[in-house]
C-alpha cells in the first residue's frame, strides 16, 4: 500500500507527490514529478532538477543502499534520479525523516536535511578496513549478526582491491585487510579511474601488543606472511584479434556469454531433458516439434559464428510447415551433448567437381538430390569420424550413395578433406 503525500495545494493528478511503499527489507521513499513535469513543459515552463538536488539524492542512496546491505540484504536497488522523479531506498527508521527531507529539497531547494541523513547513515567502512589484524565485536563495532557483517565487509575491501583475510566468530570477527598485488599496480597504474585511493596496508607493520588471532585447526596460517610478490615481465605476444569458436575479443560484451558460446562450440549443446533420444541421430524437419527445432536453431548458431556467415542454415522457428525442398537437420549426440549437426535440403541441379583437379563440368545434371547446406562438429569431437558418420546417414535416409550427395558451394578445406575421404573421384555441387 503507498502512503501518499501531495506536495501542491489542488491535490490533483498534475501535481507532484511524495509516496511511500515498504519492501521487506526497507522502504522507498519516491518523489513522483511525471505529470508535473508534462504540464510544466507543455506550457512552456523548465521542469528540470538542479543538480545539487540530484547529487544530495545521489549521495543519500550511496550511504542508505550500504547500510541495508550492512543489515543482510542480499540484493540489488533501483536507482532512478531524474526530472520525472527520485526514489530514495531506505532503512524504515529514517522513513519519516526521508520524506521530510525529499519535500523540503523540492519545495524549497534546501538540501542540508539530505546530506545530514545520509551522514548518520554512514558506516565506518575505512576504519573496519584499517591495516592490521584486529578483532571487531558484535555490539561495540558493528550491529548484525557476524556471518552477515563479514559478508558485508568482504564486498566493500573488494571494491577497494583488497583480501579480507576474515573469519566470524561467535559474537565477533576477525579482519586482516592486505592489498592484493595485481589490485595495487592496477590502481597506481590508473589513478583516474580510482581516484582518491591510496595504498594503506603494504607497509604496515604489525603491533606487538595488538592481539593474535587464536588458531582453531584445520589448514595452517599465515603461510603468505613475509612472503616475496611475484614479479611481473613485460612480453609482446602475438595474439589474435577473434576467439576459435567465433566471439572477438576486443568486442566481447558480455563474457558469460562468450563462456557459455565457447562452452557449447567446444563439447556441443547439453541435450535438454525434455527431448527423449531414441537412437543416436535425430532428424529434425520444418514439421517437428518446437524443442526439436529450436535444439537445431541453437546448433546451427554454432558454426554461423564460428565462420562468420551473415544467415543460419537452420531458420524453422515458427509454425510447422512442411516445406517444397524437404529441409531437416540432422543431429548427433554423444555424452549427451549434441556434437554433431547437418543442414539439408533436396535440389535438383548439379555439376561435377573433379577434387584432384580442381575442374568443373560446364553441363549440369538434372537429378534429385540431397544437398549438404551446413556440417559442423563440436571441436573436441573432430577428427573422430563425425562428419563421415552424418554424411552417410543423410544418404542412406535419402536412399543414395555417400558418393551421390550434393554439396552446397562454397565448400570450406575442411569439408573438402571430407569430401576426398567419401568420394576420392570427385563430387556434385551446386
Amino acid at each position: 500500500m503507498f502512503d501518499t503525500l501531495y506536495l501542491d495545494d489542488d491535490h490533483s493528478w498534475r501535481g507532484r507527490t511524495i509516496k511511500v511503499r515498504p519492501n521487506r527489507w526497507y522502504a522507498e521513499v519516491t518523489l513522483d514529478r511525471d505529470n508535473y513535469v508534462l504540464t510544466t513543459e507543455d506550457r512552456g515552463g523548465d521542469a528540470e532538477l538542479p543538480e545539487a538536488f540530484l547529487d544530495a539524492a545521489r549521495r543519500y542512496n550511496d550511504s542508505a543502499n550500504k547500510r541495508i546491505w550492512y543489515d543482510g540484504y542480499p540484493g540489488t536497488f533501483l536507482d532512478r534520479r531524474g526530472k520525472r522523479g527520485i526514489t530514495l531506498c531506505t532503512p524504515f527508521p529514517q522513513t519519516v525523516a526521508v520524506r521530510d527531507a525529499l519535500r523540503t529539497a523540492e519545495l524549497d531547494r534546501d538540501y542540508r536535511g539530505l546530506h545530514e541523513l545520509a551522514e548518520q547513515l554512514a558506516l565506518p567502512v575505512d576504519r573496519w578496513l584499517d591495516p592490521g589484524e584486529r578483532q571487531l565485536l558484535r555490539g561495540a563495532d558493528f550491529s548484525p549478526p557476524p556471518e552477515v557483517f563479514l559478508s558485508f565487509l568482504r564486498g566493500e575491501a573488494a571494491k577497494q582491491g583488497l583480501r579480507l583475510n576474515g573469519r566470524a566468530e561467535i559474537g565477533s570477527v576477525w579482519v586482516r585487510p592486505t592489498v592484493k598485488p595485481f589490485q595495487k599496480r592496477l590502481r597506481e597504474g590508473h589513478p583516474e579511474r580510482f581516484p582518491g585511493w591510496s595504498d594503506r596496508w603494504s607497509g604496515h607493520q604489525p603491533d606487538d601488543e595488538a592481539p593474535r588471532r587464536p588458531w582453531v585447526g584445520g589448514r595452517q596460517e599465515d603461510l603468505s606472511v613475509g612472503a616475496m610478490p611475484v614479479a611481473f615481465l613485460p612480453v609482446t605476444v602475438r595474439g589474435s584479434d577473434r576467439c576459435p569458436c567465433g566471439f572477438r575479443r576486443t568486442s566481447l560484451g558480455d563474457e558469460d556469454t562468450h563462456h557459455r558460446h565457447h562452452a557449447n562450440w567446444a563439447y556441443g549443446i547439453l541435450v535438454p531433458k525434455n527431448l527423449l533420444w531414441a537412437d543416436d541421430l535425430a532428424v529434425v524437419t520444418s514439421q517437428s516439434s518446437i524443442s526439436w527445432r529450436r535444439l537445431a536453431d541453437r546448433t546451427a548458431r554454432l558454426p554461423q559464428r564460428e565462420h562468420g556467415y551473415d544467415l543460419s542454415s537452420w531458420s524453422h522457428t515458427g509454425k510447422p510447415a512442411e516445406t517444397p525442398d524437404r529441409d531437416r537437420a540432422y543431429l548427433l549426440q554423444a555424452d549427451e551433448h549434441v556434437v554433431g549437426f547437418l543442414a539439408a535440403h533436396d535440389v535438383d541441379r548439379h555439376h561435377w567437381w573433379d577434387l584432384e583437379d580442381g575442374s568443373e563440368s560446364e553441363e549440369p545434371v538434372e537429378a534429385r538430390r540431397p544437398s549438404i547446406d551446413m556440417i559442423w562438429t563440436a571441436d573436441t569431437y573432430r577428427r573422430h569420424g563425425i562428419g563421415q558418420a552424418l554424411v552417410q546417414a543423410l544418404a542412406a535416409d535419402s536412399g543414395c550413395a555417400a558418393t551421390d550427395v550434393s554439396w552446397s558451394t562454397p565448400v570450406t578445406s575442411l569439408g573438402q578433406t571430407l569430401a576426398r575421404h567419401l568420394s576420392p573421384r570427385g563430387i556434385w555441387i551446386n
